[in-house]
């Protein structure tokens, strides 16, 4: 199943032209069949982040929004902070597990990670940090395998259609 998927970059410093996260999550999601819907950069600001989220969480059309950046601790650090809030639902196994996974390529350094996953809206949201590593590790061994119809016992997928359930 061909999903509608948006992406965000948030960066102070990268732009469309050198977003390698950007272009290597775009290359993955049309390799695995699905489209961009959307792709946008903003800076690091809570409310330029929210005002993109918002607008692609209220487009029926749009079943998944990916983020990449603006997760670490730094000051200017604030994508989950951003996200948090607009969340109906959190998916707390997705950020246990990329951190798990990431301990593999770089250690004790993972605790750093504050990604994240929710629903809002029936729209799934991934929040990943910006380096071309975590975008790699997350779609390769957890977003992948969510988004395809065929995996088993269950996938994201299959709950689309119910996610707006009242």
């Amino acid at each position: 199943m061909s999903l509608a998927i948006a992406l965000l970059t948030v960066s102070d410093t990268r732009t469309l032209a050198d977003d390698r996260s950007g272009d290597a999550l775009l290359a993955r999601l049309e390799a695995a069949g699905h489209r961009l819907a959307e792709r946008a950069l903003v800076p690091d600001n809570r409310y330029q982040i929210r005002a993109a989220l918002s607008r692609w969480i209220a487009d029926e059309a749009v079943q998944v929004v990916i983020s990449s950046g603006g997760t670490g601790l730094t000051g200017r650090d604030g994508t989950p902070e951003a996200v948090v809030p607009l969340l109906d639902k959190t998916i707390e196994g997705f950020g246990e597990l990329f951190r798990v996974l990431s301990f593999e390529t770089i250690g004790t350094s993972t605790l750093q990670s504050r990604s994240l996953a929710g629903v809002a809206n029936g729209t799934v949201i991934f929040v990943l940090p910006g380096s071309l590593d975590a975008v790699e590790t997350a779609w390769d061994r957890l977003i992948s395998a969510q988004l395809d119809a065929t995996t088993r016992p269950c996938n994201l997928v299959q709950l689309l259609p119910r996610l707006r359930e009242s």
